[in-house]
């Protein structure tokens, strides 16, 4: 895909390729606060290289369209929730699966850890000018044992029924277990009693219908992973030290924008 650059007006503009914003470029060696998302964390794990040219060289990704349907399944998702959340009732599916006790978790700043790039839930790291973000799409409340669960929503449309051992071991599922280990390192660092087990919240657009007729139907269903944040430290030490190094790091072999850059440099000679 070609990705032509248009200002917030839909303008097309000249694409230079280098980001210009100071609080988004690391300094190695650098004493002030830089902030770290959860998906360039994931950007880490996946490549290095991309990582460091990116977070330190400034080189600025072509961007790619937004998840609109994903994010509208999303927003709606947290308004059903949020009206359980205020009355303080369990939501219509957890009876389904099983989960008694639990109702959506009330807390004054559950919006703020929603909100990304602004806010997210944020912990800076011991000993470090890294501050790490993570927007969260939910947390829930186990009246009984006093833990909090966190919860991931995914939006899908497949032909095979959800089940838990076929989705967790999905190839393109590991993604969506680093994000929610992540997300349990940041609510066990900001001092929160957390569930082992927590949930995504999997609905499956249904492709069977005999007609679209304006109305999709989802299938909804709650896979249980039981995290582990064991792993997160060491990748955040690993990462400061390539943040505070003048070596460009090795790529991932695997990496097809690693790729498309070699090929292109021999191409154009």
């Amino acid at each position: 895909m070609i990705s032509l650059k248009r200002n917030n007006k839909g303008e097309f503009v000249e694409a230079k390729g280098i980001r210009t914003r100071s609080s988004s470029i690391y300094t190695p060696n650098q004493q002030d606060s830089f902030r770290i998302s959860r998906s360039k964390f994931e950007d880490f794990i996946s490549c290095q290289r991309c990582f460091y040219l990116d977070r330190v060289k400034g080189l600025d990704s072509p961007s790619v369209p937004g998840w609109s349907l994903n994010n509208a399944v999303d927003e709606l998702l947290k308004n059903e929730f949020d009206i359980c959340r205020e009355k303080q009732i369990p939501h219509r599916l957890f009876a389904e699966f099983g989960l008694i006790n639990i109702v959506p978790f009330k807390h004054a700043d559950i919006e703020l850890w929603r909100k990304v790039p602004s806010h997210g839930l944020l912990y800076q790291v011991d000993n470090s000018n890294l501050e790490l973000q993570g927007g969260i799409d939910d947390l829930w409340y186990n009246q009984e044992t006093k833990e909090v669960i966190i919860v991931d929503y995914k939006a899908q449309s497949t032909k095979y029924p959800v089940e838990t051992n076929r989705y967790l071991a999905g190839t393109y599922h590991q993604g969506y277990k680093n994000q929610l280990d992540f997300y349990a390192y940041l609510i066990t660092k900001n001092g929160m009693s957390l569930a082992r087990t927590g949930y995504f919240y999997v609905c499956n657009a249904d492709k069977a219908a005999e007609t679209f007729s304006g109305v999709m139907r989802f299938d909804e269903t709650l896979v249980p992973y039981e995290w582990d944040s064991d792993w997160i430290e060491p990748k955040i030490q690993q990462m400061i030290n390539i943040l505070n190094s003048n070596e460009l790091p090795p790529s991932n072999q695997s990496c097809e924008n690693c790729a498309y850059a070699n090929q292109r440099l021999v191409i154009e000679g």
